[in-house]
């Protein structure tokens, strides 16, 4: 039986491109491939899972044993695609993938991918690990693949601190002395963690004034970025300000995340400010 849209809860979108369309005008061959290794790298993003750290985490990596496509009708140039994935198997250390590439409703490519979990060392097989196979059944049956938690500094600071290291000093160049600072120890913190264990996402919140709530320290992984993440953090720490009793939060927005944060109600209040070498935009919201 022909796959089918409603077969998948994972797509990828993708526009076709001028240099991947060949002499007959339709897309050439090989390139599906590349379209799935491209939706691949998504679908670990939709897992929340950084694909390198991860599989570090699990002990292996996952390599390609065997792809097989069959071609159904074509795609052109400027047409805009879905290619849809699923964990259809997993054995004792191999995983199998089932693919769709549509147009619309119409299935142009059906495609496997046999992956198998090994040692990057030896590259020979392993296990898959029981975290990971429960993280394909999550997804499959449409489960939460993350869980939003809070809690004080005792109890993230391991795990919030390398995320922030990664962010404010490798990525953004922020002084190594303000990853960690003496208002961490009295902060309610939030993280989001995925189905491994890793922190993949999080930020504090600090008592500002007398019922005014400051949210700061947000980060998410830099591959992980525009999954939702962030939000889910962000309103954490609002629904602990309302527990608290706050009627109001603010929060010094770094000026390429203002409209992140605009779209879930702040509004801008004051000058465009320089804070660690980035300009900043303070931001306040009422809590209803």
């Amino acid at each position: 039986m022909a796959l089918q849209r409603s077969d998948f809860r994972f797509f990828h979108p993708l526009r076709v491109r001028w240099a991947e369309v060949d002499m007959q005008h339709i897309v050439f061959n090989a390139h599906y491939l590349m379209y799935l290794d491209t939706a691949m790298g998504d679908y670990w993003r939709a897992l929340a899972l950084p694909y390198q750290e991860s599989m570090a985490v699990l002990g292996g990596d996952m390599y390609v044993k065997k792809a097989t496509l069959e071609y159904h009708a074509s795609a052109r140039y400027d047409d805009v695609l879905h290619i849809g994935l699923r964990c259809a198997r997993v054995g004792q250390s191999s995983m199998v993938f089932e693919a769709g590439i549509f147009r619309g409703d119409t299935l142009l490519v059906s495609g496997e991918l046999l992956y198998v979990f090994a040692d990057p060392a030896s590259q020979t097989s392993r296990p898959v690990p029981e975290a990971l196979r429960q993280v394909f059944a999550a997804q499959t049956a449409g489960l939460a693949l993350t869980q939003c938690l809070v809690g004080d500094w005792n109890t993230w600071e391991a795990r919030i601190t390398p995320l922030r290291r990664a962010i404010f000093v490798d990525e953004q160049g922020i002084a190594e002395h303000l990853v960690v600072d003496e208002a961490d120890p009295v902060a309610i913190h939030a993280v989001v963690r995925n189905a491994v264990g890793q922190v993949v996402a999080s930020g504090r919140m600090l008592v500002h004034a007398p019922g005014v709530a400051r949210i700061g320290r947000m980060a998410t992984h830099r591959v992980l970025r525009g999954t939702g993440l962030g939000l889910q953090v962000l309103r954490a720490l609002m629904a602990a300000a309302r527990a608290r009793g706050d009627s109001e939060v603010m929060l010094h927005a770094q000026c390429s995340a203002e409209g992140f944060y605009a779209r879930e109600g702040f509004a801008p209040r004051g000058p465009v400010f320089v804070e660690a070498g980035i300009a900043h935009q303070d931001m306040v919201r009422a809590l209803s």
